[in-house]
């Protein structure tokens, strides 16, 4: 078998490396992307090996990576990427990058301290300008007339009258800017703790004002606040610094107050040209910085990653070389050979790289070779179980069978037609979406999935020309062969007619799929599609099966295991080819012998139920009589050869539950010696180990009890036989789902669109294109999108359950090679030690 049915072909090597040359060499395995390295310092701390300090020179620059990549989505500035990646940087040149990110960040942090002190001042001299525009009006309104009142109420009436005429008394102030939201509250405060003895007035800025520390938009308002004496003032002080209130001073005389004014004003001015330059400059670092910010990611991520690896080697006696243990493919031996020369050569070393393969008795991981096409059906297998080591691999034959099952549920022309142009689409535009990376995840899941939305939608295309259903209706190609005499009112008059074989029936089928004339038929209409679509849900199902049992033969063959071959898959195979291929067989019989005829034995009333003879069957029941000039039994003989199969079947049984284990303890006896690792379930007493002949055996473990054993092997051997009836039964959800989709699609049909049908006129027009869209909303939102949802998952349990549980175990672990690659398409570098 190739690599296409069964993993590949793995061997754990020994790697030894001269020190000078280790980096370049794991730098190119790292390109190849086939070596999966073991941590041979396992009980190490992670800051206690020996390039620790290499890696955190390599945080420290993602770190300044990150911050510039920050800084330049900040301004919105595009990053370049050319979608080439580069080789990774020699040791010597670190120094130079992390020179050149410390010029950057330093620059840069400089720039914007700058940048926010100017602003910082920019927003003070806006506030005074604001606090001296509107202080001004205050100080207008603040008239002797106008104001007796208030000064009778700061300074007390006895003051107002004691004062000489002529004479105005002198308010304290102070004037500030607060947060608008913080008004009302600073507002109560006020009042309450000067106790009613202060005068304040307020007027809002118009325009918003920039925060200088995080450039959010605040509205802020100007404030005054007159009051009597210094104990009032030291008051007010505190409470305006409580609420973080920003106070400015503001001249009583006008005259100083237009003068400050101007100096405000003119200093403004200085400030937005210096502010320009500082963004202009700014601008220019972000976009030298931006032309090389993915690939100087790229860099320092392959850096990172290459002293990451390097950590897990060990240091021989003499501190001048790294060995390393790795997993490898076979196929790719040499190719990694000439990987490591390459290594050598760039980094000048006279002492060539030296591979060994070891021995082992470990699992080794599981390495299904994928492309874009078999990579998303790959990950429906692992999804359910990583494959153990060389089993066989059902992703080949899920190619086929997914989309196929999908499609048995959701057999309509028309949806299926919606559903491989939106596949065709992601496929032909593939380059350009892969490039758009993004974090929706269900874009994602679709986008990677598109190769089987496309085969999807094709196979219901195909299941649904069988089915002679598009959109809930049919096309009538080679014409219906069904004659019927009905004229017009009798067919609108009659709401339950039904479709008569005997007398409406030319007797020659319709040439491909479904005749058109079941979509208009009356009452018997779902019967008969129930009974045709259910019959084929029992026969696709069993014969699914079965194939998943002979794919337990090949596993068997491959690893040798003489005792799983003879008294697993034979019962096994026996078993479900007695009871339910035999089932299979009365449905063809049926079919075959009994057609919509007056002639008996073969008329329609004589054809029995196949249910109820697969029950009396089991049941060893006496069938009913048969009707009058019927035959009791499809074929001659049918009752000796369902007894006899029935009792071959539960025969079947004893075998499957206690042969295996019998012999095993039987070996153990003849032995005289421990039991043997693997030989519990799945590996032959005495006979080759898990890992078959090619690969590495299963671990030296203790082994499980008999009594282990044989509780193992029943529960098995329950499983699979009350599993076969119950999945039996399981692939009547092809027959459920598929009438649900087809009944669904009719009701919209003839709950929506037919409405905008059957208006006439200009005012039809309009209705129908309304009705139209809503419908094509419905259409795709419920049946294609929400039914493709649920066809898809019942199709993957299907898979899961009632196929892979007949030959695959799934209790292997990835192959997680060292690939450059795959670190920087997680956005991440090398995984962190543990």
């Amino acid at each position: 078998m190739g690599s296409l049915f069964r993993s590949e072909e793995m061997a754990l090597c020994q790697l030894f490396l001269q020190s000078e040359a280790a980096y370049a060499c794991v730098s190119e395995l790292g390109e190849l992307g086939l070596v999966q390295f073991r941590d041979l310092n396992p009980d190490v701390n992670a800051f206690q090996r020996k390039f620790v300090n290499e890696v955190r020179r390599c945080d420290e620059m993602e770190r300044k990576l990150r911050y510039l990549e920050k800084e330049i989505n900040k301004d919105g500035i595009p990053m370049l990427d050319t979608g080439e990646s580069p080789e990774a940087p020699q040791p010597r040149e670190m120094i130079d990058l992390e020179a050149t990110f410390e010029k950057l960040e330093n620059e840069l942090r400089e720039v914007n301290q700058n940048a926010e002190a100017l602003k910082r001042n920019f927003l003070e001299l806006t506030e005074l300008k604001h606090i001296l525009r509107k202080t001004q009006v205050f100080f207008d309104e603040m008239s002797d007339n106008q104001n007796e009142d208030e000064q009778a109420q700061l300074l007390g009436e006895e003051a107002v009258r004691a004062s000489q005429p002529g004479q105005n008394l002198k308010l304290g102030f102070v004037a500030g800017v607060i947060l608008r939201e913080r008004l009302p509250a600073f507002e109560r405060m006020l009042w309450r703790a000067c106790r009613g003895n202060v005068f304040l007035r307020q007027a809002m800025i118009e325009t918003p004002l920039e925060d200088p520390t995080n450039g959010d938009q605040v509205h802020k308002s100007v404030f005054i606040i007159f009051f009597q004496g210094d104990q009032l003032k030291t008051r007010v002080k505190k409470i305006c610094e409580g609420f973080r209130a920003t106070l400015y001073p503001c001249p009583e005389a006008p005259a100083d107050r237009r003068e400050m004014a101007m100096g405000v004003m003119t200093r403004i001015e200085d400030l937005n040209t210096v502010l320009g330059q500082t963004q202009d400059h700014r601008h220019r670092v972000l976009v030298a910085a931006a032309k090389n910010l993915k690939n100087w990611f790229v860099k320092v991520r392959k850096i990172k990653a290459i002293y990451h690896t390097l950590n897990l080697f060990n240091l021989d006696v003499t501190q001048k070389c790294l060995i390393a243990e790795c997993w490898v493919p076979l196929l790719d031996f040499e190719i990694i050979q000439l990987a490591l020369r390459r290594g050598t050569e760039r980094s000048g070393s006279s002492v060539p790289p030296i591979l060994n393969r070891m021995q082992t008795f470990e699992n080794p991981p599981t390495y299904n070779r994928t492309n874009k096409f078999t990579k998303a059906f790959q990950a429906l297998i692992d999804a359910y179980g990583v494959a153990s080591y060389r089993e066989m691999n059902p992703a080949p034959y899920t190619i086929i069978t997914f989309p196929f099952l999908f499609a048995v549920m959701f057999g309509d022309l028309g949806h299926g037609a919606i559903m491989a142009l939106f596949g065709l689409w992601m496929i032909r535009k593939e380059k350009g979406l892969a490039a758009q990376k993004t974090d929706n995840e269900i874009w994602n899941i679709f986008f990677g999935g598109r190769y089987i939305i496309f085969l999807m939608g094709v196979f219901s295309m195909y299941t649904g020309l069988i089915y002679n259903d598009i959109f809930s209706k049919s096309l009538n190609i080679f014409g219906s062969h069904w004659q019927m005499s009905y004229n017009k009112s009798t067919v609108m008059e009659n709401k339950y007619l039904q479709l008569s074989p005997k007398e409406d029936y030319e007797g020659s089928p319709y040439p491909f799929g479904m005749d058109p004339i079941w979509q208009v038929a009356g009452s018997n209409k779902i019967i008969f599609h129930n009974a045709y679509k259910m019959k084929i849900s029992i026969i696709f199902g069993v014969t699914h099966m079965i194939f998943g049992v002979v794919m337990s033969w090949h596993n068997h063959t491959y690893f040798r295991n003489r005792i799983s071959m003879i008294y697993e898959f034979i019962p096994q195979l026996a078993f479900l080819l007695l009871l339910f291929f035999y089932m299979v067989l009365l449905m063809f019989i049926k079919w075959i012998k009994f057609a919509a005829t007056n002639e008996k034995p073969y008329s329609e009333a004589c054809a029995p139920s196949i249910l109820i003879t697969f029950i009396d069957m089991v049941l060893f029941n006496t069938p009913k009589p048969a009707p009058e000039g019927c035959e009791l039994y499809m074929f001659w003989g049918q009752h000796f050869v369902q007894v006899l199969f029935v009792v071959l079947a539960v025969g079947c049984i004893p075998i499957m539950l206690l042969a295996k284990p019998m012999l095993i303890m039987q070996a153990r006896k003849l032995a005289n010696v421990q039991p043997i690792a693997g030989a519990s379930s799945d590996a032959e007493v005495g006979g080759v180990s898990n890992g078959g002949p090619n690969g590495g055996g299963g671990p030296h473990e203790e082994e499980e009890e008999m009594s282990e054993i044989f509780i193992h092997q029943s529960i098995h051997t329950i499983e699979y036989v009350l599993g076969s009836v119950s999945h039996t039964a399981s692939y009547l959800r092809l027959w459920a789902l598929s009438l649900a989709h087809a009944q669904l699609a009719e009701v919209l049909w003839t709950m929506v669109l037919s409405i905008g049908l059957k208006q006439e006129g200009w005012f039809g027009g309009v209705i129908l294109t309304c009705v139209f869209a809503f419908w094509a909303i419905l259409t795709v939102g419920i049946l294609v999108l929400m039914e493709g949802l649920s066809a898809f998952l019942h199709t993957l349990r299907l898979h899961w359950v009632e196929f892979q549980s007949k030959f695959y175990k799934g209790q292997g672990y990835a192959f997680q090679p060292f690939s450059f690659d795959a670190i920087i398409e997680n956005g991440s570098a090398a995984t962190e030690a543990e």
